[in-house]
């Protein structure tokens, strides 16, 4: 980074599990830590604990991702003797569940505090919705997207210069066709069932399988497309939906997809994943507030459909590095699939080389880190 950080930043998250949340959390503790700073993370844990110990964080083991009252009203004591303990700068609350005791031990200890808003939080009643504005009471709320910032404004009484839209970084140097060797692609192909003779089309839909993500509608969509060669693979744990995955096994067994559709459960080497494929896919029933599996693979030089909705309008230029699809239409993902199948190959690898430049001009975790990190500067100065 361009200039030296002197601060301890306490990052507190619910888990350390595989996420987009999780891995943002990671990337920022390397970060501060290379910019000359302290960083500290407070969490229950998970898998990904040895993989911040390598940023060189300071992990502390904590209940934060209790909604218990009681729990809660411990933390709140226990993040201030942290604070006190690691003489942290600036709290930065990742997750709603955490926000009301991490956001009252800041002011406790009169430091500075930072909140993601790493989604779009449904509230059906006062009480959800009080929930969830716990997010905006911090000094600064990060917005992961245009589209995110503008819902939180919309949604409460926040002034907006409090509200900064930082988009989520993706780590360019690890989705970089050019780093991903063929033995990678060809250890994953084998993994996954795959046919290296087999040249139809190979098309990925990446996220845990759950309804919205949309792979029913996917399978729906490519029903009406039986004619044509394509391949898909569904890359997704169902972290314990075994109703909703037992429903996709019926409909590929009905459809007779058995040699072109494959589950192939959670994924560790996307960039591998993107490298195999000729296209990605997003075609989620709600808008996302960022959505990772449609800028990855642009950074992997390839195209994407995704669901006109939501961030993606912004992470996709429809017909340039991609296209932009009517949600939940059948009809319309079928057309779209069809139209990308017809796409020739020079033209494809056109429009992935120019989803490449742009993630590498305005999605890249370098311009995240920096954007966080001048956040948390903004909040040391003496103004602030």
């Amino acid at each position: 980074m361009s200039s030296a950080f002197p601060y301890t930043v306490l990052q507190v998250v619910p888990n350390l599990d595989t996420g987009g949340v999780e891995q943002t959390v990671l990337d920022m503790a390397k970060a501060i830590t290379e910019a000359g700073g302290r960083a500290i993370v407070a969490s229950q844990g998970g898998r990904l604990e040895a993989a911040l110990a390598e940023t060189g964080a300071v992990f502390h083991r904590m209940p934060v991702h209790s909604k218990n009252p009681y729990v809660q009203f411990k933390n709140y004591y226990a993040l201030q003797a942290l604070i006190r303990q690691e003489k942290v700068d600036i709290v930065h609350v990742r997750s709603r569940a955490p926000a009301l005791a991490a956001i009252g031990a800041a002011r406790a200890s009169a430091i500075r505090s930072v909140t993601t808003y790493h989604g779009i939080y449904k509230a059906k009643g006062k009480l959800k919705h009080w929930y969830n504005g716990l997010m905006t009471r911090a000094d600064i709320t990060i917005a992961n997207s245009d589209y995110t910032r503008t819902h939180i404004l919309e949604t409460y009484p926040v002034e907006a210069a409090r509200v900064v839209s930082i988009p989520r970084g993706v780590d360019l140097k690890r989705f970089d066709p050019a780093q991903v060797s063929d033995e990678r692609k060809t250890a994953l192909a084998a993994a996954w069932g795959l046919d290296p003779a087999d040249e139809r089309p190979l098309f990925v839909l990446a996220g845990r399988l759950t309804r919205w993500k949309g792979q029913v509608l996917i399978l729906e969509a490519f029903a009406r497309l039986k004619d044509l060669p394509w391949r898909l693979v569904l890359a997704g744990d169902d972290q314990g939906r075994r109703d909703y995955r037992a429903e996709l096994e019926n409909l590929i067994a009905q459809n007779g997809f058995s040699d072109r559709v494959y589950l192939t459960g959670h994924c560790a080497d996307m960039p591998a994943a993107y490298g195999l494929s000729d296209f990605a896919l997003a075609p989620s029933l709600e808008p996302e507030a960022f959505g990772r599996t449609a800028v990855e693979p642009q950074a992997m030089g390839r195209p994407v459909l995704a669901a006109a909705h939501g961030a993606t309008t912004e992470t996709v230029e429809d017909g340039v590095t991609g296209w932009l699809v009517t949600p939940a239409e059948v009809a319309a993902w079928a057309g779209a699939l069809e139209r990308a199948l017809a796409t020739p190959e020079t033209l494809r690898a056109e429009m992935g080389a120019l989803g490449r430049q742009r993630t590498e001009a305005r999605f890249s975790l370098e311009v995240m880190c920096a954007r966080t990190l001048e956040v948390y500067r903004t909040l040391m100065t003496p103004a602030a």
